[in-house]
């Protein structure tokens, strides 16, 4: 196992069954773990011509085509999460809601952003993804356009093959108004620690795949970066810029 702690982020390497265990007291559980849909991704990869050309591009992770998400061809047990008692989103929650307790309290992120297509075609992949909630009696609708490399946000950062945008995660958060620490065990390329820094909670993210661990670290890096530049009200000028 691995730990890297950077600014108010604890980052796990390693395999999340084994670590919840140890962990200390979180405040509320925020992921999108590996849920079966390793088929849907095969299918993809035999055929690259409808995969959508984001899937075969040289991206800013220097990867030409993503890598199988460990523990994505079986199916998902969401139990260690909810032994956890604490409030907790989970995506992907309509490929194992069978194992899922009932709620209301499911979120509905429209890819689309409410957009149509003027020609009448349909999109070769989900238009939205759902989400379920132990918190809440309401179904709350995300609107944020990300299909491919069509996106409102984000463009060319295509880190990991099931990435979140920031904004969608960050909105997640939001629902928790006093929450402080914010766990994600399945933490892929630190979308939920990037979302965590510009909120200034505290950060608890686990991956268990050591080239998505380093993109996370990276990433929630260069997020606490920008913030530190953000939160100076005198940045000191680099040698050679101008004042």
């Amino acid at each position: 196992m691995r730990v890297e702690q950077i600014g108010d982020a604890t980052l796990y390497l390693g395999d999340c069954l084994e670590i919840l265990p140890t962990l200390g007291k979180v405040d509320a559980c925020v992921t999108d773990p590996p849920y079966g849909s390793g088929l849907a991704m095969d299918y993809a990869k035999r055929f690259k011509a409808k995969a959508g050309r984001w899937w075969r591009n040289t991206d800013r992770s220097d990867q030409v085509i993503h890598d199988d998400i460990v523990g994505d061809d079986t199916p998902f047990d969401p139990s260690p999460i909810l032994r956890l008692g604490v409030p907790t989103i989970l995506w992907g929650g309509n490929w194992y809601a069978a194992r899922l307790p009932d709620s209301g309290g499911w979120i509905v992120w429209d890819k689309r952003g409410g957009k149509r297509d003027v020609t009448g075609a349909a999109w070769p992949m989900s238009e939205a993804e759902l989400a379920w909630s132990n918190v809440g009696k309401g179904v709350r609708v995300i609107r944020h356009t990300w299909f491919g490399l069509i996106r409102d946000s984000e463009r060319g950062e295509h880190y990991h093959p099931t990435q979140k945008p920031v904004v969608v995660m960050t909105q997640c958060i939001e629902y928790f108004k006093n929450a402080i620490t914010i766990l994600d065990p399945y933490m892929g390329s630190g979308t939920t620690g990037v979302a965590c820094s510009n909120l200034g909670r505290k950060f608890i993210g686990i991956e268990i795949e050591p080239k998505y661990f380093d993109i996370a670290c990276r990433r929630i890096a260069d997020a606490y970066k920008q913030r530190r530049l953000f939160d100076d009200p005198n940045p000191q000028p680099k040698q050679g810029e101008l004042i």
